[in-house]
């Protein structure tokens, strides 16, 4: 039986990206190749423009208001002639709103970098510019490509989940944008994978449990096991201490290493989620990781839902080949093509039995242990 739900909306978004893919493109064919590789050459300009205005916190300061680029300045402590350029050129990109000269407010973008937003991206942008995720793609992603090694490791000495051990701070700034997932993809993953056949999610590299806890609050019935680092644990429980929330009482948390060992599941009511896990991990430590999960799921018929990218067989478009490069970066893993995944379903011990489709960039490619699937 499938756990596809709201299968017509999830083809109507397929068919949507691909026209979205067909409009990105549009650039590339009708801009003087000239300016366009200065476009492409130049767009750091633009990234960088947006980590600041969130240093600043420009969308909070302005709130539901229109102000001028004076005052702004003002009230974040900044020069106001190069405040107003700054937000020139913030809008000319679509990110605020010029409504008269000189005088801006927050749009439909903007309004994601908000403080006050539950579902702003802030920390997002903040990891992505930092300087320990900046500092690779600057300083060694051409001698990562000829030697095929993560510039994060090249410029860090030491891989990005190694860094996050002993760097706090920005241990923290990454949890925190992994909680913000939800916001660049929705809330499909709660919504068109049928959760309610289960009554106990594993939530393996889990973080604060947000994806978790998005799926308790639609099904009253489910608790959940989130399992990860101890010190992403410990903070976890720190912060939902400070910020009581329908649902949460229904989690737990637990530390452990997808690739030590995990939880064990007692029934076919269970069902382990890796939500962007495997993608952190070079072929061999993925087949560890899933050789321990098929282990822990055992005879008890519990699934196994991983939630990633499936890369397309060719042609890519430009998010997830973006995305790809960005494991690259900072890993040894990728994002995968199904062909890909299956080889290292095959490896594993484990079988894929549905590919469920998401209103998302991701699917959840939901296996079973190879003893189990063959004997259902």
């Amino acid at each position: 039986m499938t756990l596809q739900k709201n299968p017509g909306a999830v083809s109507r978004f397929a068919k949507l990206m691909k026209f979205s893919a067909w409009l990105q493109a549009l650039p590339h064919k009708l801009t003087p190749p000239p300016f366009r590789l200065m476009q492409i050459g130049s767009a750091f300009w633009q990234s960088r423009a947006l980590d600041v205005a969130v240093r600043l916190d420009i969308a909070t300061v302005l709130a539901d208001q229109a102000l001028d680029a004076t005052t702004i300045a003002t009230r974040v402590s900044a020069n106001a002639d190069a405040t107003a350029r700054l937000l020139r050129m913030l809008a000319a990109m679509g990110v605020f709103e010029e409504t008269a000269a000189d005088v801006y407010s927050n749009n439909k973008l903007s309004s994601y970098l908000r403080a006050d937003n539950p579902k702003n991206v802030r920390a997002m942008v903040l990891m992505h510019n930092s300087q320990a995720m900046g500092q690779p793609w600057f300083e060694q992603l051409e001698r990562g490509v000829r030697e095929g090694v993560a510039p994060f490791r090249l410029s860090h000495g030491e891989d990005l989940f190694d860094y996050l051990n002993h760097h706090p701070d920005f241990d923290q700034l990454f949890s925190q944008a992994m909680d913000s997932v939800e916001a660049l993809t929705g809330d499909s993953f709660a919504t068109d994978f049928d959760w309610g056949r289960f009554e106990r999610i594993i939530d393996v590299g889990g973080s604060r449990g947000a994806k978790a806890l998005a799926i308790l609050q639609r099904h009253p019935q489910l608790s959940a096991l989130v399992v990860d680092r101890a010190q992403v644990v410990a903070e976890a429980q720190t912060y939902w201490d400070k910020h009581p929330t329908p649902g949460v009482e229904r989690m737990r948390f637990e530390a452990g290493d997808v690739l030590q060992s995990v939880p064990r599941a007692t029934s076919d009511k269970d069902v382990y989620l890796l939500s962007a896990v495997l993608h952190g991990l070079d072929d061999a430590l993925c087949i560890q990781a899933l050789t321990q999960l098929a282990r822990a799921s055992g005879s008890s018929g519990a699934r196994i839902a991983i939630m990633e990218v499936v890369m397309p067989e060719q042609k890519t478009d430009l998010a997830r080949a973006s995305f790809d490069m960005q494991m690259f970066m900072g890993t040894r893993g990728r994002e995968r093509t199904l062909v890909q995944w299956n080889a290292l379903f095959v490896r594993s011990g484990v079988v894929l039995q549905e590919v469920v489709g998401l209103q998302s960039f991701g699917s959840i490619l939901v296996v079973l242990p190879k003893g189990y699937a063959s004997g259902m």
